[in-house]
């Protein structure tokens, strides 16, 4: 189960991650194998399921998407969290809000699917 703590720190780190622009730092909370959905996957790299899976995949997609935007950064707002899961609730660069949900698989306690969802 996942605490308030672990959940915490995980969602202080991957802010950071993100506003470090550092992809190697960013993947570094994923499985290997997992899988990723945004609408933004659509635009971006054209996959009509707006999902992705494997390191690979998404990290192709995210380095487009850091380039595109080298003033990204992110502010926590809130994290939620669940069994194997958690939510964290952040506001964008542009100042809009947005979230992302992650689910963590045993043992590794890597994420093994995650989805981000926007505001506006």
């Amino acid at each position: 189960m996942i605490t308030k703590e672990y959940a915490e720190q995980f969602a202080y780190e991957w802010i950071a991650a993100w506003n470090s622009h550092d992809l190697e730092r960013i993947l570094s909370h994923y499985a290997d194998d997992f899988e990723f959905s945004s609408p933004f996957v659509i635009q971006i790299v054209g996959e009509p399921s707006g999902t992705l899976t494997g390191k690979q995949a998404v990290g192709a997609y995210w380095a487009k998407g850091l380039a595109r935007l080298p003033d990204l950064h992110f502010e926590l707002s809130s994290v939620l969290w669940g069994v194997r899961t958690l939510v964290i609730h952040y506001r964008r660069h542009d100042g809009r809000m947005a979230a992302e949900w992650f689910e963590f698989g045993e043992p590794s306690g890597k994420v093994t699917r995650s989805a981000a969802q926007y505001a506006g």
